[in-house]
């Protein structure tokens, strides 16, 4: 069992706890031991200094507090100011009210809906509708042509499955160059009748920021239909799932699985005993009318996980809307709920009482040592990730409450992540799934590592923003992933030695380390703060001390690192990242 049950990964996704016939290698414990109490010690007096300093370098007592607290607003806890300055966050911490009110809405209608006998994928449909044309106005018609025209395109081709998935592949990522440079035109530009239509927008104007996620369900659905298609063509009829050549294979007898009873044609032939698996049904075998164009509405309309997902495939989606998983229960529900209230009190404590935001976003660190400039950076990123993760996690908890269970998006809390390769599997991790399915796999999987990752980094990069910067990023990202891979396949012979777990610890500091300055770079500090910050650490004495220090730490994270995730294995739980 885990020391804290409540924050262990069990309790965020039962995917984790499933290792599709893998056998776990399981090592005794090492925190009882000498070495992992010294480094227990030095936990316990590193961490309160990292949020004493970060605290120092932008509350009210740092001399440049003058220069950035015109972007601070007023808190609730304790009188304190809160530092509402990062947009994404200011939109989603002001209409949490609002959102909370939509899953209540939802859930007391879905009720009703049920006594009233609307089939699920109707008043998903219905819903969806709805709440589409409230978050955009009469944009929804764009996304609703451009949708429309992937789903032509796959119908029209569907004989020619390799030119379809082609043709829906560049369609896809053309609408994202045409959505950047023509969002803008109103209605009325291309036919003055229309012109009322640019009157409502809706509640997010910007619904292109949104159509990203849509595109990633668009294409689900139609890849999906395809390959569907093409299996059923190959055996002219359709056929239960044991029979269904795909690469899962599953071992179930024919004598073993319930086919639908006449009038329930639709429903999805499952061992009696028990449910699929998440990759069972990825490759669910639906019969070709699932893939209609209700459906395709319902699954990209879904109001739970329209916004900003979890990503779950259409053949997941369409699964679960006929059979609730045996992980979708009250108190799995509840303790979801409760730690996705925790995730947001942890945040509200942050932004009241470390404003680092603010002191990035006003560039005000003049003074500050290597060390607290380190410490603004760092926060940044843990705020960064806080950002992401609370409304994911809210819309993953609306989801269970409406019985579908997408994968969680955040296993990881950023700070415990060591390698490039497994922070990417952590971070976002139903968009990973999602890319290694449709993309990654496709390319020919580990046997063209590089190939697919540079496809992968580049379709991310183009996905979050047309910009070259962040292409540059995406390929960087691969090259960076290249001294890991290199290094993992060379140590690994040696994995017996006592100085093995020693050696990785260092790679992992380096890897720590090209991480931290990358999305320093990036997503906090900016060109002048990460001059300021390396001419200060590798050429003050002072920077030097912190490096040195820095880097001895990063050394002993590693190693309890390295523990947590034995100690995941002794439980049954290996997740590879």
């Amino acid at each position: 069992m885990s020391v804290c049950p409540f924050l262990s990964l069990e309790a965020l996704d039962t995917r984790v706890t499933v290792n599709n016939g893998r056998e776990i290698e399981k090592k005794p414990s090492r925190w009882s031991s000498n070495e992992f109490r010294f480094y227990m010690a030095c936990f316990c007096v590193v961490v309160p200094i990292l949020f004493k300093t970060a605290m120092d370098a932008s509350n009210e007592t740092n001399p440049n507090y003058n220069i950035y607290k015109g972007l601070l607003s007023d808190g609730w806890i304790f009188g304190r100011k809160v530092d509402n300055s990062d947009l994404q966050y200011r939109f989603f911490r002001d209409n949490f009210v609002m959102l909370l009110a939509f899953v209540g809405i939802h859930k007391l209608l879905r009720i009703g809906s049920r006594y009233l006998k609307i089939e699920r994928l109707d008043f998903d449909l219905g819903f969806g509708l709805i709440f589409f044309f409230v978050l955009h106005g009469f944009n929804c018609i764009r996304i609703l042509f451009l949708l429309f025209i992937a789903f032509a395109i796959t119908r029209i081709f569907k004989k020619r499955p390799l030119l379809a998935q082609i043709l829906v592949w560049v369609y896809g990522i053309s609408t994202l160059f045409l959505n950047d440079n023509y969002r803008q035109i109103k209605f009325g530009q291309i036919i003055s009748q229309l012109a009322f239509m640019d009157s409502y927008r809706g509640l997010i104007a910007r619904w292109d920021v949104f159509y990203n996620f849509t595109l990633l369900r668009i294409l689900s659905f139609n890849i999906d239909y395809l390959k569907r298609f093409t299996i059923i063509e190959k055996s002219n009829n359709e056929i239960p799932l044991t029979k269904v050549e795909t690469p899962l294979k599953a071992k179930t007898s024919e004598e073993d699985l319930s086919y639908p009873s006449e009038g329930k044609q639709n429903e999805i032939p499952v061992p009696a005993s028990s449910h699929l698996t998440e990759r069972q049904r990825l490759d669910a075998p639906l019969p070709l009318t699932d893939y209609s164009f209700k459906n395709y509405l319902a699954y990209i309309l879904y109001t739970p996980l329209y916004i900003v997902g979890p990503i779950i495939t259409f053949n997941d989606f369409i699964y679960q809307s006929r059979h609730t998983l045996p992980s979708i229960t009250l108190k799995r529900n509840l303790v979801y709920g409760l730690r996705l209230i925790f995730c947001f009190l942890v945040m509200e404590f942050t932004l009241h009482y470390i404003y680092v935001v603010a002191v990035s976003k006003a560039k005000a660190w003049h003074g500050d040592s290597p060390f607290q400039i380190s410490m603004i950076g760092f926060f940044n990123l843990n705020i960064i990730w806080m950002k992401l993760l609370i409304p994911w996690r809210l819309f993953r908890f609306w989801a269970l409450c409406d019985n579908i269970d997408p994968p969680e998006n955040m296993i990881r809390c950023m700070d415990n992540n060591f390698s490039t390769m497994q922070f990417w599997r952590a971070w976002h991790r139903s968009y990973n799934k999602w890319v290694i399915r449709y993309i990654y796999v496709p390319l020919g999987g580990s046997n063209y590592r590089i190939l697919g990752s540079l496809a992968v980094f580049s379709f991310v990069a183009i996905w979050h923003d047309i910009e070259l910067r962040l292409l540059i990023w995406g390929w960087v990202v691969v090259l960076f992933l290249l001294p890991e891979m290199i290094a993992t396949k060379v140590i690994k012979p040696y994995k017996n030695k006592w100085w093995y777990r020693h050696a990785c610890a260092l790679g992992a500091v380096s890897n720590i380390w090209m991480m931290m300055l990358a999305n320093l770079f990036g997503f906090c500090l900016g060109k002048d703060g990460m001059v300021k910050l390396l001419k200060d650490m590798l050429t003050t004495f002072d920077g030097i001390v912190f490096f040195v220090t820095s880097t001895i730490c990063l050394f002993i994270a590693a190693q309890v690192m390295f523990e947590l995730r034995e100690a995941e294995k002794r439980r049954g739980v290996d997740v590879k990242c």
